[in-house]
């Protein structure tokens, strides 16, 4: 106890992510984005199985009826429902939260980036993040591979076609044992990219994968392609996830069938149900814009730049000394 109360990350790399958290705001004034604010407290939250929610209890004043509510995993929603409203291209340097997410990647608590772009694709968005990028890293230009092209280099195999015999044939081959019966495909091509392609991503500068199978859409929207895809990218650097961004879905209808193809699973899984968020589905509704956007840690930024081991070597304070 008499050393926690010290920070857990040395004076120059919390020195250093001034700097940075610094340039990235010079980086979206010169751009004309705008910097918002959107609520971290919220009735609901994500439907996303694989994303837990951290519940918040409210009460309007002693002893009244406790409220049930939820810190944020993202401000995705909130930012969208900005958009909606006119606010034009906008980003936002804000706290997140995720149950359960602790090691050496992984804080509950943890610093997002994430910013939206009218106008923009998931291309021209990677066109930006790229050169975000190079202005903290000093890195040569990202290079750019397809989610199939991954596949084929380092597997040879088509992760849109495969079937899971063939895709658990691989994981043999790889020499990944899994001790659970993975029953969908998307199971399968998840644990192929995290073991044998993401740790060989972006050794010698950053690597952006796009055109995801359609059936990772999230909230992006699909191609027409044949196959179709996710208009969807993620941006890797020294084999570590920092960014997933995503030509945005603007169908409300979509929105909802998809929220609640998540509830099922969710129910399936004996996961907590979450209230599907109408505010949002509204805002959609009333009108997204054609735009693109992505969400970057900030945390795993800052490790990158300060050629950092542990998530706690940059936070002031990590979650064992909260």
């Amino acid at each position: 106890m008499k050393t926690k109360w010290q920070p857990s990350a040395p004076l120059k790399n919390l020195q250093l992510r001034a700097h940075i958290l610094s340039q990235i705001r010079g980086f979206f004034a010169a751009r004309n984005v705008m910097e918002v604010e959107t609520p971290l407290l919220c009735h609901t939250s994500v439907t996303d199985p694989f994303i837990q929610s951290i519940p918040a209890f409210f009460q309007a004043q002693p002893r009244a009826q406790t409220q049930r509510y939820y810190l944020q995993t993202s401000p995705e929603y909130a930012m969208k429902r900005l958009l909606a409203a006119g606010s034009g291209a906008i980003y936002q340097i804000t706290k997140a939260f995720r149950q359960g997410e602790v090691g050496r990647f992984h804080n509950p608590e943890f610093t997002m980036l994430e910013w939206y772009r009218p106008g923009f694709d998931h291309h021209d968005l990677m066109n930006e993040m790229d050169e975000l990028l190079q202005l903290i890293f000093k890195s040569p230009a990202a290079e750019r591979k397809t989610y199939a092209e991954l596949f084929q280099d380092f597997l040879h195999i088509d992760p849109h076609s495969a079937s899971i015999e063939a895709l658990r044939n691989c994981a043999g081959e790889n020499h990944i044992v899994v001790n659970t019966e993975l029953t969908d495909r998307d199971s399968w091509l998840n644990l192929l990219l995290s073991h044998c392609i993401e740790p060989q991503l972006g050794k010698d500068r950053p690597c952006f994968i796009y055109d995801f199978p359609a059936t990772q859409a999230a909230l992006a929207r699909i191609s027409q392609d044949n196959p179709p895809v996710a208009a969807r990218f993620e941006v890797y650097m020294q084999g570590i996830e920092l960014a997933n961004g995503f030509h945005e879905l603007q169908d409300a209808h979509e929105q909802r069938r998809r929220f609640e193809k998540n509830l099922a699973t969710r129910k399936q899984q004996g996961l907590e149900e979450v209230v599907i968020d109408e505010y949002f589905l509204a805002a959609l509704e009333q009108g997204l814009p054609d735009c693109a956007g992505v969400a970057l840690g900030i945390d795993r930024l800052v490790m990158l730049a300060t050629s950092s081991s542990q998530i706690a070597e940059v936070l002031s304070f990590d979650f064992s000394r909260a």
